[in-house]
């Protein structure tokens, strides 16, 4: 179960990184002025969207928090780079960005680093 919990984890963190994102390209470009920032930034902040992804987070924690009761926070952090891979896959699939063979060697070595420090 303790390995659930850092998976659920991982998903909670890259649902809330993809969903501000989507959410922030449909609010436009931050402005310029240091008044209009307060308030465009406080609609995001009320957003529906902007309000799940934040609650994922917080969720993100509560699940962290049961598996550390289970785990080895040394044996269980590296698979939390695991929301790296899965961001950059994701953004290239949401969001068209370039998914370069520099972020796909990049992604293969956090993996081989899970694999490398999980072990012992």
């Amino acid at each position: 179960m303790s390995y659930v919990y850092v998976l659920c984890t991982v998903l909670l963190t890259v649902y809330g990184q993809i969903v501000i994102k989507w959410q922030v390209l449909q609010a436009g470009a931050l402005p310029a002025d240091g008044g209009e920032k307060i308030a465009f930034l406080a609609r995001l902040l009320l957003n529906p969207w902007i309000l799940s992804g934040l609650a994922a987070a917080l969720l993100a924690s509560v699940t962290w928090m049961a598996a550390m009761t289970k785990l080895p926070l040394s044996h269980a952090y590296p698979f939390t780079t695991l929301a790296f891979v899965l961001v950059i896959v994701l953004s290239g699939v949401f969001f068209n960005e370039a998914i370069t063979p520099l972020k796909i060697v990049g992604a293969a070595l956090v993996v081989l680093g899970i694999i490398v420090g999980s072990q012992g």
